[in-house]
């Protein structure tokens, strides 16, 4: 269940750095609401993934699914610049994720 639970905060992670990005430094008031709920849930699923997940475990591969979630949603829907080094640290990054998952008992 704690993958589970870390897999959902890893998806509100990039739910909330969206709507961070399109509520213009807070100045507009569903994508800040959307913020902070977001973040609200995505911490409190985390902490209870760390309940049973190591805390490297756990914080890594949650950053890792909003970093590289957020790449994406930037390259896909905002227009983000795509290049070789960008695709191939995201690469790296979830390489990383791959072997701390495999390196978790």
């Amino acid at each position: 269940m704690a993958w589970i639970y870390l897999l959902v905060a890893g998806l509100l992670e990039i739910v909330w750095a969206l709507a961070m990005k399109q509520s213009h430094g807070f100045t507009r008031l569903v994508p800040s609401v959307i913020t902070l709920v977001g973040m609200i849930a995505s911490f409190w699923l985390l902490a209870a993934a760390m309940r049973t997940l190591p805390l490297g475990t756990a914080y890594t591969i949650w950053t890792g699914i909003g970093a590289v979630g957020a790449f994406v949603i930037g390259i896909t829907f905002l227009g983000e610049q795509v290049s070789a080094m960008r695709i191939g640290a995201a690469v790296l990054i979830v390489s990383g994720l791959v072997l701390m998952k495999l390196s978790s008992s």
